[in-house]
């Protein structure tokens, strides 16, 4: 992304901000941390735009069954 100072970079930048600093929650929501997993949950409520599939866990004991 090129800053030249620009309203139209301004407004990009913001944008990609928005979606950047999500994207990285979703990473670690999917990695089963439940602060990310809350925090993108509260996020995607305040903006209809983005949708995140959660991960669905397991209970240990299954797991260690398997």
């Amino acid at each position: 992304m090129l800053l030249d100072g620009s309203a139209n970079s301004e407004r990009r930048l913001k944008s990609m901000l928005h979606w950047d600093v999500n994207n990285g929650t979703a990473r670690r929501a999917w990695a089963r941390n439940p602060n990310a997993v809350w925090s993108i949950e509260q996020e995607m409520r305040r903006e209809p735009l983005l949708r995140v599939t959660l991960p669905n866990e397991a209970e240990d004991g299954l797991v260690d069954e398997a």
